[in-house]
């Protein structure tokens, strides 16, 4: 979300959906507040016996939590008192996000300055701390909404490039090894298991997201920008809805600009619905409509207005799935 006061963000996310049947609250995050507040910084101060510092070249594994750390921790602390402040007596289900244990990979630096994806034993070590802060996090919030059925969200935006070989060294001349398909599908499946079951989405608003590997994973939700579709993605997303898997749909832009009417912003799915060949009844039920990315990089007013927005679309769909 955009700007850095927690509670009017809280507020925000809370407020604009009337119930469970209408939509998703969740914690916000609020990178315009710096270092630690950031995508990265955040879920590295969820790390359990890892820690990261800022550097000028970005965050990089160190021996012990410094003020960096300090800060991740205390903003996030900040947010959930804000979401908890306006959540009392809240039941249905309610949203949480960290980074994936493939983009946290790609995105931390190790002593020398590579990425931790060089090193399959630091790889390991960063999946074992983040499940165990995941399922930690995971606790406190439940312990602040206890009505809440929570939903966990891995942001896996630099998963394509990790297995296809395109994450850069630090040199920049050269990309780093394409990663096993079959370790990236088996590290996905522990982390996503420190949720016990619970519903995991998997994020990515890249192209040719995995959809067969994240459902082998353990994924229940595959998060997704539609305007990247291409006709090839068919298949893998038919096959991924009958076998359960729910769409997260990124439909409406994250960014300021005009918006269409809200069966407008839902025309592409209702098209790719026909092009699968898909029953229209199943469309309430598999889809849930969102932005196609985050909201951070749009105005407070166009980010209220996306929210609710998001919400008419998803009625539409569900009133009129033809």
């Amino acid at each position: 979300m955009p700007g850095g006061d927690a509670r009017e963000a809280a507020k925000t996310v809370t407020g604009t959906f009337e119930g469970p049947e209408t939509g998703m609250p969740y914690l916000p995050e609020l990178p315009a507040r710096g270092p630690g507040a950031d995508m990265i910084g955040r879920t590295a101060g969820m790390l359990v016996e890892l820690y990261a510092r800022v550097e000028p070249s970005g965050w990089r594994i160190g021996d012990r939590p410094g003020r960096d750390t300090k800060r991740a921790r205390s903003w996030l602390g900040e947010d959930l008192d804000a979401l908890e402040e306006f959540t009392q007596g809240y039941e249905g289900p309610l949203k949480v996000q960290a980074v994936g244990p493939w983009t946290l990979a790609a995105a931390l630096e190790l002593r020398n300055g590579e990425a931790a994806l060089s090193d399959p034993g630091a790889c390991r070590d960063l999946a074992a701390s983040l499940a165990e802060g995941l399922r930690l996090h995971l606790g406190e919030v439940r312990r602040r909404v206890p009505g809440a059925r929570l939903v966990l969200q891995l942001d896996e935006p630099s998963l394509t490039a990790v297995l296809r070989g395109q994450v850069r060294t630090a040199s920049g001349y050269r990309t780093h090894r394409a990663v096993d398909r079959q370790l990236v599908e088996a590290t996905l499946r522990d982390v996503v298991g420190v949720h016990d079951g619970g519903p995991v989405v998997v994020h990515s608003c890249a192209p040719d997201v995995p959809f067969a590997l994240l459902r082998r994973a353990g994924a229940t939700a595959v998060s997704f920008d539609v305007s990247l579709l291409t006709e090839r993605d068919d298949e893998v997303i038919g096959e991924a809805v009958e076998s359960g898997i729910r769409l997260l749909a990124g439909v409406v832009p994250g960014t300021d600009g005009p918006l269409s009417d809200p069966a407008g912003s839902v025309m592409g799915v209702r098209t790719l619905w026909r092009r699968l060949g898909l029953s229209p009844g199943l469309l309430a039920d598999a889809v849930t409509v969102t932005p196609s990315c985050g909201l951070a990089g749009a105005s407070p007013e166009y980010a209220r207005q996306v929210l609710a927005h998001c919400v008419r679309a998803a009625r539409s769909l569900a009133d009129n799935p033809e």
